[in-house]
């Protein structure tokens, strides 16, 4: 566990290599990178907007099925993509 002398010597290592006059520079970026990366992650986890039913065009033709696995394809498909297989 990092106790209060570990806290100081780390410190004082710091200031030894960036200097006093650098560290407030430092402590800011970090900030404002922890923070860019809070707020990415909070995005990624949002759920995308729903889409409108009239609006996917990536719908399957009615009717047109893969003779292996029988799921259902697109017209313009040639492969299933599922398991690979070549539609008729």
């Amino acid at each position: 566990m990092i106790g209060s002398q570990d806290l100081i010597v780390g410190l004082v290592i710091a200031v030894v290599l960036f200097g006093a006059k650098r560290l407030p520079e430092l402590a800011g970026s970090v900030g404002k990178s922890l923070k860019e990366f809070k707020k990415g992650m909070a995005e990624a986890t949002e759920e995308p907007p729903a889409v409108p039913v009239a609006a996917r065009a990536a719908d399957p033709a009615p009717g047109k099925t893969c003779p292996a696995c029988q799921t259902a394809l697109q017209a313009e498909w040639q492969h299933c993509p599922r398991c690979g297989a070549a539609t008729a």
